[in-house]
């Protein structure tokens, strides 16, 4: 089968900790013939879809994960499968690569579906879960925020479509800060942001769950350095082994039918506590840490889930 990943360039991938990297591995083991895409490559020409991609060998040597093979022109039939596993933000270019992979005829399944990927924003799609979730407002009033920080007493404060754990600040009432990080985060009232109830149980971590259509693949725990409070590994978090609670089947169970309406095959959730945090569909992390921690080749049921599609789509 020909599968083709959409992602950031080559590059920029670090062959040891990325989860793209591990599932273009996984396909090219299976057997399948694996093409990078960059952003850019998709063409629309009367009606049907080309794409100029890279066919790549994928290696586990860090001088040279990727051999670059022949560079190609493949109309939508030679296609098998699509990964969309661009990184956020959720930018103009992302969306408009969305919009151009609909064109694609409904036989070919993309991970994950370009339509569920526009209706999930990773931080608000949440909220309508309220039982799930710590208590939460989302505003752009400065008043408001300062409002439920003194009901409150400690919020995590972040931008509505940040990534990475950039710009999430933990803010404690009577801080001397506390004007300047919401005017900050909120550029002054002119951008909306999400507001949390402080979980202290993240003092302990948070834990990432990948979802495989709906059910638990694995999980890993994300534990935050000494000097910060975030537990992102883009932020200096370090991976802990972890077990999935009742508590986080009991969670997952309430997503695993609005994940699968929308087309969510590959969906990481954050977990902090009882408490579901943010729901991640764009380009999902923490794979090759749940290998590391559970001794298992988890991409290898992802593969076998993708050509299941492809068989039966």
């Amino acid at each position: 089968m020909n599968f083709i990943f959409l992602m950031d360039p080559l590059e920029t991938v670090k062959m040891e900790k990325d989860t793209s990297f591990i599932l273009m591995l996984g396909a090219q083991r299976k057997g399948h013939r694996v093409y990078y895409l960059p952003h850019g490559g998709i063409i629309l020409k009367n009606d049907k879809i080309f794409f100029h991609a890279t066919e790549v060998f994928v290696q586990q040597v860090a001088a040279q994960p990727f051999v670059l093979k022949e560079k190609v022109v493949l109309a939508s039939d030679e296609v098998d499968a699509v990964f969309i596993r661009t990184d956020p933000p959720f930018d103009a270019a992302y969306l408009l690569n969305t919009w151009l992979l609909e064109r694609l005829p409904s036989h070919i399944p993309m991970i994950n579906s370009p339509a569920g990927i526009r209706t999930v924003n990773e931080k608000l799609w949440a909220t309508q879960f309220t039982s799930l979730i710590p208590r939460t407002l989302v505003t752009q009033n400065l008043e408001e925020i300062l409002k439920f920080l003194k009901e409150e007493k400690e919020i995590i404060l972040k931008p509505t479509d940040g990534f990475g754990g950039s710009s999430v600040f933990q803010i404690r009432q009577g801080d001397t800060n506390t004007n300047v990080i919401v005017e900050t985060v909120t550029q002054r009232g002119d951008s909306y942001v999400i507001a949390q109830q402080y979980i202290p149980q993240a003092k302990q971590g948070d834990k990432r769950i990948l979802l495989l259509d709906g059910e638990p693949l694995g999980a890993v725990l994300r534990l935050h350095a000494p000097d910060d409070h975030r537990n992102n590994f883009f932020s200096g978090g370090k991976p802990g082994p972890t077990e999935i609670t009742p508590r986080d089947r009991e969670i997952i169970a309430v997503l695993k039918p609005h994940l699968k309406k929308l087309g969510l095959f590959f969906v990481g959730i954050d977990i902090i506590g009882d408490y579901l945090i943010e729901v991640n569909v764009t380009s999902p992390t923490c794979l090759q840490e749940m290998n590391y921690f559970s001794g298992e080749h988890l991409e290898d049921k992802v593969m076998e889930f993708v050509e299941n599609l492809v068989k039966h789509h």
